[in-house]
């Protein structure tokens, strides 16, 4: 733990070269959901030097909190973790660790909230919020928002409100993006398994198709969602299936896996019943059985509309017309408190998680100005 009076006088502005160094010195040691020691120690490397108290309210995960002695405090969330891919950016900063890459731009949130201490640390006389900055583990894998939200710390702080940002190839560059209300989906993992009974195709009379149950399933559940989608944004779609031992046999087992995209719980909720049925019926049909499993996933990100009218007042924030598809566990967070989650361009479109991805760093100076406008909302 690291605590000590404000003395804004010592500590310098962070500049663009400063943020640079940051995400690149992440971005060659990515590590992957709670195990993330080299990171942890790079981010006590900075934010131990500064006037704030440094302390771990769970696994994995570092706090830095700047006490102004107000009434309530404001938190930024910055996730750690990356991914299991194998690097082709083909930068001089290539990931060192095998099979390992921050494919998602968490080096890059990394910097910004690294950048945010800094300039709190040199402005902290000026405040008139305190401010918590959490560093999480595992946004990719299990969620490791909700682990800190059930810690205790926000209450223990008196954190009244929290900001996010991700990186977002779709954006231009360096431009800052949102909406009130739905802005990212509710994921859900679904998987479908069909048995049957195997037989010679000549005799497929005497068999039950698997095969045939779950090419029906898929076909019958994406017409089901289409017209759900018109009510409001959601989608259900397969990426796997795996079925049959030779092609002149009635297969006994398909297994599918797909993901379920909604934005609400009842939407959610319904179609679950819904593909549940479909299923079911689509086996009976066939002569077979089915299991189904559905995840639970993370809940939607929803900004809190409030907060966001509060923070559009401050920042340059463009509104995006319609929510998006893609999960985030940000949306933990907004379940205990007050939150509102922003996308920063990088105008590459080189989508997340390709092993590919990059981005110019010029765009982290961007989010760090939107940082320190949203820390001095009263």
């Amino acid at each position: 733990m690291n605590e000590c009076e404000p003395c804004s006088g010592m500590f310098a502005e962070p500049t663009l070269a400063d943020l640079t160094q940051y995400r690149r010195d992440l971005h060659q040691i990515p590590e992957i959901d709670f195990d993330l020691p080299k990171t942890i120690a790079y981010v006590h490397s900075i934010i131990d030097k500064l006037p704030c108290e440094v302390f771990e309210p769970c696994a994995s995960t570092v706090c830095a909190w700047f006490d102004r002695g107000s009434e309530h405090a404001t938190a930024i969330r910055t996730d750690m973790d990356a991914l299991p891919v194998a690097e082709k950016s083909g930068v001089p900063f290539c990931s060192t660790h095998d099979g390992q890459m921050h494919a998602c731009g968490h080096d890059g949130h990394m910097a910004m909230a690294l950048g945010l201490a800094r300039h709190i640390a040199a402005n902290l006389d000026k405040l008139e919020r305190s401010v918590l900055i959490v560093f999480q583990p595992a946004e990719e894998t299990t969620g490791g928002a909700q682990f800190i939200c059930e810690s205790g710390v926000f209450e223990k702080y008196h954190v009244d409100r929290i900001f996010g940002f991700h990186l977002w190839p779709d954006l231009p560059k360096g431009q800052i993006a949102s909406r009130p209300g739905a802005l990212l989906a509710a994921t859900s993992e679904s998987t479908f398994t069909f048995f049957g009974k195997a037989t010679h195709i000549a005799k497929a009379e005497d068999g039950a198709d698997s095969m045939e149950a779950g090419m029906r399933f898929i076909l019958e559940a994406y017409d089901y969602m289409a017209k759900r989608a018109q009510e409001e944004p959601c989608t259900f779609k397969c990426g796997l299936l795996e079925s049959g031992q030779a092609r002149n046999v009635i297969s006994s087992r398909t297994y599918i896996e797909g993901t379920l995209r909604t934005f609400s719980e009842k939407m959610g909720t319904e179609a679950k019943v819904a593909l549940r049925e479909i299923a079911e019926r689509r086996a009976a049909e066939a002569g077979c059985t089915v299991d189904v499993d559905f995840s639970e996933g993370y809940p939607p990100v929803v900004n809190n509309e409030e907060l966001f009218e509060l923070a559009s007042r401050h920042i340059d924030v463009t509104e995006l017309p319609k929510p998006l598809l893609i999960a985030e566990d940000f949306a933990f967070y907004q379940r205990h408190l007050p939150g509102v989650f922003l996308l920063l361009g990088t105008g590459t479109g080189i989508p997340l998680h390709a092993d590919t991805f990059n981005f110019d760093e010029e765009v982290l100076m961007a989010g760090l100005e939107t940082y320190k406008k949203l820390i001095r909302i009263p």
